[in-house]
């Protein structure tokens, strides 16, 4: 078994309030807020799949999705 490997990274837009706790979990600053303070996944291909944002979120609007899931 080796390390898990993103398949996707889902954000419910219309559910994040933008409060950042995402953001500010992230060890490798996959995720930013857009201008409408919204989370995004800038850089995806950065994310090592440890599913903090997922877990921390409290409006439950971050899926991690990995592949082999």
């Amino acid at each position: 078994m080796g390390k898990p490997k993103l398949k996707e990274l889902n954000i419910r837009r219309e559910w994040c309030k933008g409060c950042g706790i995402c953001v500010s979990f992230c060890p490798t600053k996959v995720l930013e807020l857009d201008e409408k303070d919204k989370a995004l996944a800038a850089r995806p291909e950065d994310c090592t799949c440890c599913l903090l944002c997922e877990m921390r979120c409290p409006d439950l609007a971050i899926e991690v999705i990995l592949e082999n899931e």
